[in-house]
């Protein structure tokens, strides 16, 4: 039998970097700080190095539409009566950390730790706390937990909104401590939130981690680029096959192959790959390269409920007005000649970590108040302005899955969430609609609303039970698809390596075992930190000629 020929590669790296959001642009930064090291990143969408990509507010465009957003929508959910849940992730260099609310969060000391209790050495608090201090430039808080020299600016809100004031007052009202450091040494209480920004321009990961370094002769990005699937030579990843402007091209790595397109597209990868569950893959037709159950499955979102509120304020609260277009007129202007105003709002200005019950040890629930009225993802709009206060559970037991719904690279996956499907879950939800909407009625906060939008008849369990189950939907924090760990269901080992194959590693917020209490940007780019030093530490290289496959 005479042997196939060798694929033929239109380009060789070291090392492929597939996916140019918060954890690979993290990676691929640090990586190309060896000279020696030929590292490309694969991004599907384009550099969006523009005011859609600077302006703060800008996101208000890209969230509820196609524009620089991949669009998800879940599959049908019975936890939520059946409705389809929205799942938007950004398409263009720096991922979704360009479409984001820029809310700078860690989560909990515990949450990592919990990560190395499950086998992950090297995952614990104490381990990952060095990469946050490593990534972060705040302009507030230093040592000893946090960085100010870090290359992802973090900084106050430049707003200057009275708002925040009303917010804070309301907080102590309903008798909970006012805490000006989310990431400082607890995370309880309520606050303002500190974001990613940079003298009020959003410092998204292309920002931090890519674009100051372009000149660089080792580091290549190509944008618009879809990987279609991984090449292999047996158990061996050597590249990847790509699709740039309608081309179909074949790259290769020398050393490793690394998926870092999400907690979304990185299972659907190696799933179009042939890696994962063998029954699932043969039912879409695709050729078996390695069975791993666990790829897609673990998948975890925090389920969100939002409160929306007609507003009294149409100066300093978003909406569709006269009054408030004018208002808006002049901070545009503002923000041109200062950089500060309503244009560096990420809507989610204020927030807070709170315990739904006394039992619980720690908070379990987060809150985000947004100076505007947010209805389905601000995919429906209404006259006159608003407030909105989400609130969701931090640690949900529910657990979903990834599937294909083809073998095409182009059609998007099964996205299961599985929203409110634990019994758990559904009960800690009704409390903290409970504990947010006494939040929401103190008189400092009353007085700048006037009415609830579409809450305002519900009292009983059930009646906010039912409501919850209409309304309920992700805050857009996935997590979890490709688990690191060392059972059954784990994808990835402690240094990001897929269980069974060579030269292939995830890097992303798949790998979590379990969600971080809190918004998962500023874990992403910690994970792409920590990645970067793991691969310098065990390079894996392949030099002989290979036959992909």
């Amino acid at each position: 039998m005479t042997a196939p020929d060798p694929v033929r590669f239109d380009e060789t790296h070291d090392i492929l970097v597939v996916g140019g959001g918060s954890s690979g642009a993290a990676l691929a930064g640090r990586l190309s700080e060896d000279p020696s090291l030929q590292v490309a990143v694969l991004e599907a969408g384009a550099d969006v190095n523009n005011w859609l990509g600077s302006v703060p507010t800008a996101a208000v465009l890209m969230v509820p539409s196609k524009l620089h957003n991949w669009a998800f929508q879940t599959v049908p959910q019975p936890g939520l009566g059946g409705r389809c849940g929205y799942v938007p992730r950004g398409k263009m260099l720096g991922g979704s950390s360009g479409i984001n609310a820029m809310v700078y969060i860690r989560g909990q000391r515990e949450d990592y730790d919990a990560w190395a209790a499950l086998g992950n050495a090297g995952w614990g608090w104490d381990d990952v706390l060095p990469y946050f201090i490593q990534s972060e430039g705040n302009d507030s808080f230093g040592a000893p937990l946090h960085g100010q020299a870090g290359p992802l600016k973090v900084s106050r809100l430049r707003t200057d909104n009275p708002l925040h004031a009303a917010w804070l007052a309301a907080g102590l009202e309903a008798g909970h401590a006012i805490n000006d450091d989310f990431n400082g040494a607890t995370q309880e209480g309520i606050g303002i939130y500190q974001v990613t920004q940079d003298r009020g321009e959003r410092c998204n990961a292309a920002r931090a981690y890519l674009r100051p370094h372009l000149h660089r002769p080792n580091l290549r990005v190509l944008t618009q680029a879809h990987v279609q699937r991984i090449l292999f030579d047996g158990r061996r990843a050597v590249g990847v096959e790509v699709r740039v402007g309608g081309e179909l091209r074949r790259l290769r790595a020398r050393r490793e192959v690394v998926l870092s397109a999400g907690a979304i597209l990185s299972p659907q990868l190696l799933m179009l790959s042939g890696v994962g569950d063998a029954e699932q893959l043969r039912a879409q037709g695709i050729e078996v390269r390695h069975h791993l159950p666990g790829v897609g499955a673990n998948l975890q979102d925090h389920p969100d409920f939002v409160f929306g509120l007609r507003s009294r304020d149409p100066v300093h609260s978003f909406g569709l007005s006269l009054r408030g277009g004018l208002a808006f007129g002049a901070a545009v202007r503002r923000y041109r000649a200062e950089r500060r105003g309503m244009l560096t709002s990420n809507f989610a200005e204020g927030g807070g970590f709170l315990r739904a019950s006394p039992r619980e040890s720690r908070p379990d629930l987060q809150l985000h108040f947004v100076v505007a009225g947010v209805e389905d993802h601000a995919r429906k709009m209404r006259w006159g302005h608003g407030l909105s206060c989400h609130v969701c559970l931090l640690r949900p037991k529910s657990r979903g899955a990834i599937t294909l719904a083809s073998a095409d690279a182009g059609v998007a996956p099964r996205i299961d969430p599985a929203f409110l499907q634990h019994p758990d879950d559904v009960a800690g939800m009704v409390a903290a609609f409970k504990l947010t909407r006494e939040l929401l009625h103190q008189p400092s906060l009353r007085a700048q609303w006037v009415r609830e939008l579409w809450s305002t008849e519900t009292r009983s369990d059930a009646e906010i039970e039912a409501l919850l189950r209409q309304r309920v939907d992700t805050i857009y924090h996935p997590v979890g698809s490709c688990k690191m760990g060392a059972d059954a269901m784990a994808v990835v080992d402690a240094q990001l390596r897929v269980h069974g194959l060579q030269g292939l590693r995830v890097v992303d917020c798949s790998i979590m075992p379990t969600l971080v209490s809190g918004n998962t940007n500023a874990p992403a780019m910690m994970i792409g930190e920590k990645a970067a030093e793991l691969m310098r530490m065990a390079p894996e290289r392949v030099d002989e000629v290979v036959t992909a496959v």
